[in-house]
Order: C-alpha cells, then sequence, then structure tokens
C-alpha cells in the first residue's frame, strides 16, 4: 500500500485538481476464475452455492488488491500528475493550460480498464479539495477543519479505550502539531494500566 502523507505531500501544490472516486470500487475487480469457487456461500435455507465473480467488500486481500489493479492501470501516470490511494484518485497540474490534458489521459485508461468513477463524489478543475482527509490546494497541506472540530468536542477520557481513541485522533494530525510526542507522553503510564 502507498504511504498516505507521501501521496499528500505530491497532491499539494497544484494550480488545479481533479478529485475522482471509484465507483463501487472493489466491485470492479473480477476474480480469478480458479479462486471464484473460494468466494463460495449459502444463505440458510438456500439450495443453491453462491460464488462472486467480482470481488466484495470485506476480504482481507481486497484493499492491497484493488490498490495494485489502480497502480498497474495508472502506472506510468502516477507520480507526474496522478494520485492513486485505493479508489481515491487525484490529478493535478501545476498549469491550467495542462489539466485537460491530464484529465482526458486519466479517462482514457480509466475507459481502455472499464474503470467507473461516481459522479457524485467527483470533482472537476478545483482549486483546493479534500485528499485522504486533509485539503489540500497550491499553497500545501490543511487540516480538514471537521478534524479538529472532532477533537475540540470529544469529551475528556474517562478510561484507557477513550484516552486511546483520542491519541489516535491527535495522531492523524500530528504533522500540524510540532512536539505532539512530547505533549502527550505524561499519557504513556495511563496506557500502561490494565
Amino acid at each position: 500500500m502507498p504511504i498516505a502523507e507521501t501521496m499528500i505531500d505530491a497532491a499539494a501544490c497544484n494550480e488545479i485538481i481533479s478529485l475522482l472516486d471509484g465507483y463501487s470500487g472493489y466491485n470492479q475487480i473480477y476474480i480469478a476464475a480458479n479462486d471464484v469457487s473460494k468466494t463460495a456461500f449459502r444463505c440458510l435455507g438456500a439450495l443453491v452455492v453462491y460464488e462472486w465473480v467480482m470481488m466484495p467488500f470485506g476480504l482481507k486481500n481486497a484493499g492491497a488488491t484493488y490498490q495494485r489493479a489502480m497502480n498497474l492501470i495508472f502506472h506510468d501516470l502516477i507520480g507526474k500528475f496522478v494520485q492513486v490511494y485505493i479508489d481515491d484518485i487525484i490529478v493535478g497540474s501545476k498549469r491550467k493550460e495542462d489539466h485537460l490534458c491530464h484529465l482526458k489521459l486519466s479517462f482514457e485508461r480509466m475507459r481502455k480498464h472499464g474503470l467507473k468513477m461516481n459522479p457524485l463524489k467527483c470533482a472537476f478543475g478545483v482549486t483546493a479539495g479534500e485528499f485522504l482527509g486533509f485539503v489540500i490546494h497550491q499553497k500545501g497541506i490543511e487540516v480538514d477543519r471537521n478534524k479538529t472540530k472532532a477533537i475540540m468536542e470529544t469529551r475528556p477520557p474517562s478510561n484507557k479505550k477513550e484516552l486511546q481513541s483520542l491519541l489516535g485522533k491527535e495522531n492523524f494530525l500530528r504533522r500540524f502539531i510540532s512536539n505532539l510526542s512530547g505533549k502527550t507522553k505524561v499519557f504513556s503510564p495511563l496506557l500502561r494500566l490494565k
């Protein structure tokens, strides 16, 4: 799987971007014919056995398999003007004049491989947008205000599990908080409690 932070950094600083979202992502990948029988299941009272022909959600390796397929499809565009994280695709251009050409190349690749995007979750030709939980734009990266709001509105933790949850939310924003580990180390002894 790609490193999300590296992709976010690569997606930022573009003059114009288009954000695309795969339509029922995993369900667009065919299961190898010799593996179809491994997905068999039967409903209670049913006389027949059902088998998945397309990859369903919930398979342990589904995310990695989908990512591999996307990497193969976009192999020569990734890192130039395309970033792909599972079913989230960003097409970014340093110059507005290049963006239509970049989109055309991306769409041709999707059409060739039968990939479908969800038009309700796509944004075309924008200067800023949300990608992998962060707001990216020409000047760089910002925290999605909804993420900080969720932390600010969280009630103080009253047990170990709630503390772990709060620290996990803060860790998501670690690149924006200087010395986060130093600021949260006072909680370390509490995490060791049973």
